[in-house]
């Protein structure tokens, strides 16, 4: 196969073109320094849904010593690969922010002030509230047809949960006889 003067002239002026960027200085010292001091090195990445909308976009949550040190988009996840909108971006601020409640706030009836309350107390306070308003607004039978339904109360699903949790959700809404059931998605 022959060269030709135009091929040679090309060849040879790449390879000089690429010997002169090589030799102009880059030094990739501290490039490869840098690598080394990745804020993500050695933390955990546990795979996890995105609270926000009902996309279910992926996301790698990177923890170290038990402490959320970043957020970014799943890259292996077959919705985002990898994107994330605006507010996916921010995510890391629901765990890592100094004015995320981690205790359960209740203002009675007429109070302008809340107070904090343990757990066991709110559970049982939510589960009383459900039995008096269900127990209030109970409609047995409706036109000579027994329809054991409640209009009082609403349910609203979330896209944070998965299958199994929507299931159970609306297991429990039809067993207190809720009608309203709603989800995320559709909203």
């Amino acid at each position: 196969m022959g060269v030709s003067r135009r091929n040679f002239l090309k060849l040879t002026g790449l390879g000089f073109g690429t010997a002169t960027i090589a030799e102009l200085g880059f030094d990739l010292s501290r490039a490869e320094a840098q690598v080394e001091n990745y804020r993500i090195e050695y933390a955990k990445a546990t795979p996890t849904i995105c609270p926000y909308c009902a996309c279910g976009c992926g996301l790698l949550v990177h923890t170290k010593h038990g402490k959320v040190i970043n957020t970014e988009g799943d890259p292996d996840h077959p919705i985002n690969e990898g994107a994330v909108c605006s507010k996916g971006a921010t995510v890391y601020q629901i765990h890592d922010n100094e004015r995320r409640l981690t205790k359960p706030l209740y203002r009675a009836p007429g109070s302008n002030k809340w107070e904090e309350k343990d757990w066991g107390w709110m559970l049982e306070k939510i589960a009383q509230n459900i039995k008096k308003t269900r127990d209030n607004s109970f409609i047995h039978q409706e036109r000579n047809l027994t329809v054991n339904r409640t209009e009082a109360i609403g349910v609203m699903g979330s896209a944070a949960i998965d299958n199994e949790e929507c299931y159970l959700l609306q297991k429990l809404a039809r067993s207190l006889g809720i009608v309203y059931i709603e989800h995320q998605a559709r909203i």
